[in-house]
């Protein structure tokens, strides 16, 4: 290097060339054949962005670094890595913005498109922008219907009505993580509850076995968690618990509730049944018809979010109804209350107060039976509970099963309900069914076609895709029907199977859909005739790897394995979950707020890139902290990874040839260990530090490094800078890209080794010097290079040395009197 122009750092030139060379040499895209037939491939998944009109802001640049810098560490050892880019463009969000701004979302997408790629380009990522995707875009969207299509076939999509969270601002239906303190996470406005009849996917069917591949699957354990509890498998029974009239004889008619305690069902004392439940007509007493009404028109005001909360007050209202406890053969009150929810369970509880903190609530408040039928060892059976009991013990008041622990009380008291013909074991999921109707305009419309005489049919796969109009009054109404609904000319259509005259589904389908399955599709987005190839697929799927944030451990994460899982079973994949290894990213703060346009703390990235250049910037955000918790983003932190990167570029173009230093040999050998084994992990701000640490070492005391030390820790630097280290590596006089052939630098263990320690010198206990000496030497020559040295002879000059304690390569301490 040392006959090499000497010039300086300057990042925009060289971060323009690369990506220029990196554009016309196709570095980062693979064609067809490259794909079906690459060796070791390595697909590195990150989650594709909604193109906000805004752009991408530093907590958007700071996730999709620090998985490019993953592919390319990854491609650096030998892997052939698959890194495609698209676009999550539909949604509400795009089109409550394009209705602000008065403009048409298929106007406004592309241009917000095209802005996210120019920025994207710009940070260097290692993108195949030749296998994108946009969801928009009919030649995608084509594939999404084909996808429902397979579901509706297979019996896996259904129509029903339900009742559903309705922003009356948005106009739209809101899943429970959208709704926030009873409002709608978007605008604001207080959440109402609608029954609307909409389009699900039989999630539910596939609870049990999303469940158990958790346990098989490399995943974030926050992640893990988030699944497992929102999955929320229980086991208990199904009782039956008979209705009677006004004479107290059962009517025939029972009502079903699931418990996961049936051993306390000697403890209920009353039933409570949700608003919506089809049996509250039946049971109330005509005298009470009224307030039971009003208590429901009430109730469907409410979200399904704040009805469950814990530390609100309890509303109800009795039905003058009664039925039997199975148990007992008493009569109980049937009661209505809005904490009970009828998507959960069977939607009537049985009400134990003395064991359950909301049902002793309720009972308190109006004045029900508290009956205790569990106590604690000690704990007498017929002392008042002031407040519910939820701890171990045994059964009380419970017949023949008094005495009995509650370790064993579950199985037993099942066993012996089923045997009465009053009750059944059952297995229960807090999971629901997907609602995938959107009842707006921007999404993809869901190709049923509805005849009065064959009910829903499905649109020949011939005719996919079903195209979205362009419609110019696209605003929602407080219908609650879709703005499609409004376009005469679009959906009026004749019947696939009978040729009478039909309407097209009005509705267009949720957003997961679009991004439950994008990822098989990037390796084959050039493909017209079908949604996947199966060779390119059978190569490159599951994915290896994938990074994303942990705000999508539910939904995006859940619906995207059941898509596969249903995809495997129909025999279009060979594989059941989709990625195999899923790491969460942390968040940027600044200002002490995660960064958000909510918080007006949002960062533009672009005016940072034009001054310090995006190596620089990629350096400064992967330095922040862990990359799996975040970091806090200060303006002034960007010149620590500035000065490192002109520091290692003017090393690396003054460098001659020549043989290492064995100290400096040593630590860089040190710092390829270390790396190497924390880049797999993620470990991105102390393998930063590790190699700012070998540079000092390799500059030390103003010396000139040979090309031998310099030019690992420039490759080691790549995934981070790829720009200056495709530029170095040039310059050193290779050919062609250095993230081609396996170039990462490998380490000789022999050469990790210290060949000195540091000896910590002590006087009567106080830290006096650090010497460092032979890792080999004897102790008298230990202690002699103690005496040596001049801060601890000048406290034991003079002194009466008592004794001196010598601890093998870590301590030397005099003591003197």
């Amino acid at each position: 290097m040392a006959n090499e122009e000497m010039d300086g750092y300057v990042p925009s030139a060289v971060e323009q060339k690369w990506q220029r060379l990196w554009e016309a040499r196709g570095t980062n895209t693979y064609s067809r054949e490259e794909l079906e037939n690459a060796e070791d491939p390595f697909y590195n998944l990150m989650m594709f962005p909604y193109p906000s009109a805004e752009g991408l802001h530093v907590g958007n640049i700071y996730a999709f670094t620090g998985a490019d810098v993953h592919g390319r560490y990854q491609r650096l050892r030998g892997k052939t890595v698959f890194e495609p880019m698209g676009f999550d463009a539909f949604g509400i969000h795009s089109e409550n913005f394009a209705l602000k701004i008065g403009t048409h979302p298929m106007d406004l997408i592309p241009s917000n498109v095209k802005n996210f790629t120019r920025q994207l380009r710009r940070i260097g990522g290692m993108f195949d922008w030749e296998h994108s995707v946009d969801t928009t875009d009919p030649s995608y969207y084509k594939w999404t219907q084909w996808i429902f299509l397979q579901f509706f076939k297979a019996g896996l999509a259904e129509r029903k009505e339900a009742p559903v969270n309705w922003c009356p601002s948005c106009m739209t239906v809101l899943a429970n993580e959208q709704v926030v303190g009873g409002e709608c996470e978007r605008c604001g406005t207080p959440v109402e509850q609608r029954r609307i009849a909409q389009w699900f996917f039989r999630i539910t069917d596939y609870a049990q076995r999303l469940l158990d591949n958790l346990d098989r699957i490399d995943w974030s354990d926050t992640t893990l968690k988030a699944q497992k509890n929102w999955i929320g498998r229980s086991t208990g029974a199904q009782l039956r618990f008979p209705v009677v009239d006004a004479d107290g004889v059962e009517t025939g008619t029972n009502i079903e509730v699931y418990t996961t305690r049936p051993d306390t069902v000697f403890g209920a004392t009353y039933v409570v049944l949700s608003p919506e439940h089809p049996l509250v007509d039946s049971v109330v007493d005509d005298g009470l018809r009224a307030p039971v009404y009003a208590y429901i028109d009430t109730a469907s005001k409410k979200d399904l979010v704040a009805r469950q909360k814990m530390d609100k007050s309890k509303t109800g209202v009795s039905t003058g109804g009664f039925c039997r406890n199975p148990a007992t053969g008493e009569l109980i009150p049937i009661w209505v209350a809005d904490y009970v929810l009828m998507d959960y369970g069977t939607g009537a509880i049985m009400a134990v107060p003395g064991h359950d903190a909301r049902d002793f609530e309720f009972a308190e408040q109006f004045e029900l039976p508290i009956l205790r039928v569990v106590a604690a060892a000690g704990d007498d059976a017929d002392t008042p509970l002031e407040e519910a009991y939820v701890g171990p013990g045994r059964l009380v008041n419970s017949g023949d099963f008094t005495g009995l622990d509650v370790t064993e009380s579950v199985e037993v008291v099942t066993a012996w309900l089923a045997e009465q013909g009053c009750g059944d074991a059952k297995i229960n999921f807090r999971l629901h069914d997907w609602c995938i109707s959107r009842q707006r305009y921007w999404g993809p419309p869901i190709p049923i076609v509805h005849c009065d005489a064959c009910g829903p049919v499905a649109v020949p796969e011939a005719d996919l895709p079903v195209v979205l109009p362009r419609v110019e009054d696209f605003k929602p109404d407080d219908s609650g029907v879709s703005p499609l609904a409004r376009v005469e000319e679009w959906y009026r259509t004749t019947c696939p199977e009978c040729n009478a005259e039909a309407r097209r589904e009005t509705d267009v389908s949720d957003t997961f859909l679009d991004s439950g399955w994008y990822f098989i599709r990037y390796p084959s987005a050039d493909f017209d005739d079908k949604p996947f190839d199966s060779a390119i697929t059978k190569n490159w799927l599951p994915v290896n790897t994938y990074i994303g944030g942990n705000e999508h451990a539910v939904l995006h994460l859940l619906y995207s394995r059941f898509i596969t899982m249903v995809l495997k079973d129909m025999g279009h994949i060979d594989f059941e979950e989709p990625y195999d290894v899923f790491r969460a990213h942390g968040l940027i703060i600044a200002d002490g707020a995660k960064m958000s346009k909510s918080k007006g703390n949002v960062i533009v990235p672009d005016p940072i890139i034009e001054e310090f250049g995006a190596d620089t910037f990629r350096t400064y955000l992967m330095f922040l902290g862990p990359f799996g918790e975040g970091g806090d983003y200060r303006p002034q932190g960007i010149q620590g990874p500035y000065g490192f990167l002109h520091r290692l570029w003017d090393t690396a173009v003054s460098a001659d040839e020549g043989q290492p230093d064995p100290d400096v040999e040593r630590k860089i050998h040190q710092t390829i260990r270390q790396v190497t084994e924390q880049l797999p992990e993620l470990g991105y701000n102390t393998a930063i530090a590790a190699m700012m640490e070998c540079l000092n070492v390799i500059r030390s005391g103003g010396r000139s490094a040979v090309r031998a030390e310099i030019e690992p820790l420039v490759v080691m630097v790549a995934p981070f800078a790829p720009h200056m280290a495709e530029e170095l590596w040039e310059r050193f006089g290779h050919a062609g890209s250095v993230f081609d052939g396996a170039n990462w630098p490998t380490f000789d263990a022999s050469k990790v080794v210290e060949s000195t320690v540091q000896v910590a010198v002590q006087v009567n206990g106080k830290l006096r010097a650090t010497i460092s000496v032979p890792k080999d030497a004897v102790e008298a020559d230990v202690v002699a290079a103690a005496r040596a040295d001049d801060n601890v002879a000048r406290h034991i000059e003079d002194k009466d040395e008592r004794r001196v304690i010598y601890v093998p390569g870590r301590l030397v301490n005099f003591v003197v009197g």
